[in-house]
């Protein structure tokens, strides 16, 4: 099953030059401890499976990333709205759930290399016919918007589909990303923004139940993060570069995004 259009595809990017040196000659941490925070709650990069094991692209990517650098990953789980903080306070030593790079958030943690690209699409049911892109949606005050607040599609919705009122009361804020797709599902919301991964993926597993309208929005790159000055970013970074190098993160991409069929 095909999860990703071959616009996303060809969007996933990293922007740090690549070379075969750069790749081959990897740090050693030495068999440190790396303690990765995660929400397990934006398929495919991390989720929960039928089987209750918490797997996806970023769990394998991060595998494959400690076994290069020699090191060990212990797992922890937080709420979006308190990761950021909680690893610029150094409670962890990285964050992990599709964190889109951004300047404010910089300005609290270190981002690593971006190591994908996405798009952001908007999420409706099946049958919604009310609207079909941004600017209908934002013409009729009876619909409503589902978002977690501090996220990339709780600004875009805000900034660039509604009136830029951070207030606004058809913004309707969730604690998870599920939860939002939950109330979409159930009629209490009508929109849902998120970057086409997850997107495709939320619509390829709901039998018809949701489906994705109107054009992209932006597009967003996503990085892990650290507390500032951590010494992990140097090592993550070099081996994000030789993964892609050598066709890792291009067999991680059609694992995740093609050949896996979500919730089954």
């Amino acid at each position: 099953m095909k999860i990703l259009s071959a616009l996303a595809l060809a969007a996933v990017s990293f922007t740090a030059p690549l070379t075969a040196a750069f790749a081959a000659d990897l740090p050693d941490l030495g068999g440190r401890e790396i303690v990765v925070v995660t929400e397990n709650a934006y398929p495919p990069l991390q989720f929960i499976d039928g089987s209750g094991a918490a797997v996806g692209w970023e769990y394998d990517a991060m595998a494959e990333i400690a076994k290069r650098l020699n090191a060990t990953l212990d797992y922890e789980n937080i709420s979006w709205d308190a990761m950021i903080p909680a690893v610029s306070e150094g409670q962890y030593d990285m964050g992990m759930t599709g964190i889109t790079i951004r300047e404010d958030r910089a300005e609290m943690v270190d981002f690593s290399d971006a190591y994908m690209r996405s798009e952001m699409v908007m999420l409706v049911r099946g049958d919604e016919t009310r609207f079909t892109d941004a600017a209908s949606f934002a013409a009729d005050p009876d619909l409503l918007f589902a978002a977690q607040p501090g996220t990339t599609p709780f600004y875009v919705g805000v900034y660039d589909v509604l009136d830029g009122n951070e207030a606004n009361p058809r913004v309707k804020l969730f604690e998870t990303f599920g939860a939002c797709v939950q109330a979409l599902r159930a009629g209490d919301v009508d929109l849902v923004l998120t970057d086409g991964t997850a997107g495709n993926g939320y619509v390829a597993t709901s039998d018809g139940a949701l489906k994705i309208v109107g054009e992209k929005l932006g597009t967003e790159d996503f990085g892990f993060i650290f507390p500032k000055g951590s010494d992990l970013v140097a090592p993550i970074n070099a081996a994000i570069a030789a993964m892609q190098e050598d066709g890792t993160i291009d067999a991680l991409n059609t694992k995740w995004f093609l050949d896996y069929k979500m919730g089954e």
